[in-house]
């Protein structure tokens, strides 16, 4: 997901795939497209971690979309050493996501061969269902890095978006306050749910937490992952653009 609003070298292009680092990730009607934002950030997690086959982690990526953070990171980290899992509430967004897997060479999680690195993806609406139970009885939980590109924009600002947007991607992969019952209307309710989740033990001690924000939304999210998450550390992070585009916490 994008800043709306940020210059750019232009919109992106629906061509059928999408360069992601360096993947060339397939895209389709109604998941969202893998922005260059994302790709940024997510070339600096990987950068700040070094698993191997010895010390290998598990890692958690929620609102997955085509599984582009994950299927990155497990390319660039050494085979062996990441266990990866994409978490999103649409059908559309699991399958694409495992279509990507399978097409950048990742095997799935129940493979028998351990000795590469393994993506899967889970349908589950992260607002509703009991994640943290889910994924405790399927091995999934606690895990070693969470990732999220959660939908982050306000209502206000999603009725201003373009048609090509709106009729192309997936409300629910855009919209940050599904119900107003559960938001304050400015798009920060899944940092809410995630801050609970780690709060809870989803996240190992000293694990890692990425989540890509809005602009203007990250001194907020930072204070949600410090007060409701409970997180021993919480730093902003900007975008070659200048925004600031991710907090990184550390539990």
């Amino acid at each position: 997901m994008f800043s709306y609003t940020k210059p750019t070298c232009g919109p992106t292009k629906i061509t059928g795939t999408q360069p992601f680092g360096s993947l060339e990730l397939r895209v389709r009607k109604p998941v969202l497209i893998p922005r260059p934002e994302t790709e940024d950030w997510t070339l600096h997690v990987a950068s700040l971690i070094t698993p191997s086959s010895d010390r290998p982690v598990k890692l958690l990526d929620l609102c997955t979309g085509t599984g582009c953070i994950p299927l990155l990171l497990a390319h660039i980290w050494p085979t062996g050493s990441v266990q990866a899992l994409g978490v999103d509430i649409s059908q559309d967004a699991v399958s694409l996501a495992r279509e990507n897997a399978s097409l950048v060479g990742l095997s799935n999680a129940s493979s028998p061969n351990q000795t590469l690195n393994t993506f899967e993806a889970l349908e589950a609406d992260i607002l509703k269902d009991d994640l943290l139970g889910i994924l405790t009885s399927l091995g999934w939980a606690p895990v070693n890095i969470l990732t999220s590109n959660p939908p982050y924009i306000p209502l206000h600002e999603y009725n201003k978006l373009s048609p090509s947007v709106k009729d192309y991607e997936d409300i629910r992969a855009l919209l940050g306050d599904p119900g107003s019952s559960l938001s304050d209307l400015r798009g920060l309710t899944f940092y809410r749910r995630i801050a609970a989740l780690v709060r809870d033990g989803i996240v190992n001690p000293d694990g890692l937490i990425a989540l890509e924000v809005g602009r203007g939304q990250a001194d907020d999210v930072r204070d949600i992952m410090q007060l409701e998450g409970q997180v021993r550390e919480a730093d902003i992070r900007k975008d070659p653009w200048g925004i600031a585009r991710t907090v990184l916490c550390r539990r």
